[in-house]
């Protein structure tokens, strides 16, 4: 129950990615017969990820994974001989966003970082008042991959094209459970990967629309239209595109399973446990995404149990040589300290069951009554 840092790779997208390990092993920029069959791979799989996007084939570069699309899209998009130095991003960005906006302050470029409400949804306000005459780009994910928080991107898009400025968004957790259109969305950027959809690890793609202007971060051979040199990477492009063309498939199904095991589980725990909270929005979140915290009991220990069970979860907190390590996002939230290092990330899958809920949800109390009952915080 931890899909939302990586998912098992679908059977039929294996048996795509199979024959370009071996007998269709070509590179795609050969003019001989083997590289002409590499090259028609990479032309299907690039039709079905845009197909997957509402895009044109032409707009799709493919990378190494969602975080080095992250870095293409923003660090591409900064002009090298002009004033236009200002980036607006959010707190609660994943670190492939924030490590990247921190590197560009380190080179003298202006990051302005917008906050959240208590249900993590970036403040439009703050955005508008935020705009510079040197505003470059506006970065801000599709939906928060740790509380599943969905973002009003296509309020910040308009807020984007009326005063001329390039948005993007990490959309790496939203394909294959929510509707992602880039028309309808209204980014100039996008940023997807493939082991979030059952897909293989080590490719992604990075979505760029036309007329966008962005320069190369990695050079070389003049690969994927200039922007991303380096021999592609055939089977795991294979590989992405099956899978996006499965997730178009199921989406529907998949998102409303999900969904009705993600509000089961909620209203199961919030409906007979004392002292925990739900982080996040109540409604406009991910359909796989449950984060909860427990008052007075610590992350890192619950997983461990629940580990032992052999259930597999996430935590914002964890202890580190002493030290306690508090997710950036549940700090965003203003959680108090007694919530902030007792949380949970359950993401759900299209494999998971509502049988595995339930069996989920009595393990998980009698885990928190069993830490509860050895917290010298308890019952202060």
């Amino acid at each position: 129950m931890d899909h939302s840092a990586t998912t098992p790779v679908d059977p039929l997208v294996v048996g795509a990615m199979l024959p370009y390990f071996s007998d269709m092993f070509g590179n795609s920029s050969s003019l001989h017969s083997f590289g002409r069959e590499a090259g028609e791979a990479l032309v299907k799989a690039r039709k079905e990820v845009a197909d997957g996007i509402g895009a044109m084939p032409e707009e799709i570069i493919f990378t190494s994974g969602g975080t080095e699309s992250d870095n293409l899209a923003i660090l591409g998009s900064m002009p090298q001989n002009t004033d236009k130095k200002h980036v607006i991003t959010s707190v609660i960005e994943h670190p492939a966003v924030l490590n990247t906006c921190k590197f560009l302050q380190s080179q003298g470029h202006e990051v302005t970082y917008i906050s959240v409400d208590p249900g993590g949804v970036v403040d439009l306000e703050k955005i508008e008042s935020s705009i510079q005459d040197n505003t470059m780009l506006i970065t801000v994910m599709h939906a928060n991959n740790e509380v599943g928080t969905i973002q009003p991107i296509m309020d910040i898009a308009q807020i984007a094209k009326e005063n001329d400025i390039l948005l993007h968004t990490d959309a790496v957790q939203t394909i294959g459970k929510l509707p992602v259109n880039v028309d309808t969305l209204g980014v100039d950027m996008l940023s997807l990967s493939s082991h979030k959809i059952h897909g293989p690890k080590g490719v992604g793609a990075l979505y760029v629309r036309k007329g966008t202007n962005i320069h190369p971060t990695v050079f070389g051979g003049n690969h994927e239209g200039g922007l991303r040199s380096g021999t592609e990477n055939i089977p795991g492009i294979v590989g992405l595109g099956k899978a996006m063309a499965l997730a178009g498939e199921r989406l529907d199904k998949d998102s409303k399973h999900m969904q009705h095991m993600r509000d089961s589980l909620i209203d199961k725990v919030l409906g007979s446990m004392d002292g925990v909270r739900l982080n996040g929005h109540a409604t406009q979140r991910l359909p796989n995404n449950v984060n909860l915290s427990f008052k007075n009991v610590e992350g890192e220990s619950m997983l461990m149990l629940l580990d032992m069970e052999e259930i597999a979860v996430s935590t914002g907190s964890a202890c580190s040589s002493g030290s306690q390590n508090v997710s950036t996002v549940l700090k965003a939230l203003n959680l108090e300290d007694e919530y902030i290092h007792g949380s949970l990330r359950i993401s759900l899958g299209r494999e998971n069951t509502i049988e595995e809920i339930d069996s989920l949800f009595n393990i998980l109390r009698s885990t928190v009554e069993r830490l509860r009952s050895i917290s010298p915080l308890e019952g202060r």
